[in-house]
């Protein structure tokens, strides 16, 4: 069981380095997974946070979902269904870098995560946690633009995706990092006004709802516009270990 920031960090390094020996793409989400736990553990110790403590653990249940999840996986055992789609992607040599890190931030944040927030902060406690649940908006958002420019590095055609098809309605471009934080959290306020008999059918449907958005994710309709992301990937690096390296950085 883990309990602290710290342990989760040990966690995540031991699952970079371990896919990073074994060529596994399952170590992308990882790597970009331990570099914002790290960013969260310098925002703790730095006082950006209302209540540090709470944080800690917020992002200990929160991390401790992903780990379990992993677990699972790795164990021939059946996860939520949204994070088998997001592994089951790693297995496969067609996804972008692009789709494997939104398909793991997806299962992350549109599942996890309003879990995680409301096992942290149950009952009249949750809406206090509100102003630091948007404080990390902040973290990530000061992470997004190096993200960007390595993943560019590292798939030098990525710049064309919006070009391919400016009119499909494809779920790789109309994600939105700031979109799926606050669906995450009218979840956690959605669970937190159930009766705990009536929670486990409230997840359940939300990640059959997310898996099927994975699955968008991964196979956006339209012939013209897959041909332009089999273009995109053929440039793309196929070194896991330089992407893990990149990534976690």
């Amino acid at each position: 069981m883990i309990n602290t920031i710290d342990e989760v960090i040990v966690r995540l390094t031991e699952n970079v380095e371990e896919s990073r020996r074994q060529g596994s793409r399952l170590g992308y989400f990882a790597a970009l997974y331990l570099r914002v736990t790290v960013a969260v553990k310098e925002g703790i110790a730095n006082n950006q946070f209302q209540n540090g403590e709470r944080m800690e653990r917020l992002d200990v249940g929160f991390a401790s979902r992903y780990l379990e999840a992993f677990d699972l996986y790795r164990q021939g055992k059946q996860p939520t269904r949204v994070w088998q789609v997001a592994f089951d992607a790693a297995q496969h040599w067609r996804p972008l870098i692009l789709q494997q890190l939104l398909v793991g931030i997806n299962a992350h944040i549109n599942l996890d995560l309003g879990i995680a927030a409301m096992q942290t902060a149950p009952g009249d406690q949750l809406t206090g946690l509100k102003q630091d649940f948007d404080s990390i908006n902040l973290i990530l958002a000061s992470l997004v633009l190096p993200v960007q420019k390595e993943i560019g590095e590292l798939s030098p055609w990525i710049k064309f995706l919006e070009r391919i098809d400016p009119s499909a309605n494809d779920a790789i471009i109309n994600f939105s990092l700031r979109v799926a934080r606050d669906s995450a959290w009218n979840f956690a306020l959605a669970l937190n006004s159930l009766s705990e008999a009536e929670i486990p059918a409230a997840i359940q449907k939300r990640d059959s709802e997310f898996a099927d958005f994975a699955g968008l994710v991964l196979h956006p309709p339209g012939v013209f516009f897959n041909l332009g992301l089999l273009g995109i990937r053929l440039r793309e690096s196929n070194d896991v270990a330089r992407v893990i390296d990149v990534l976690s950085k």
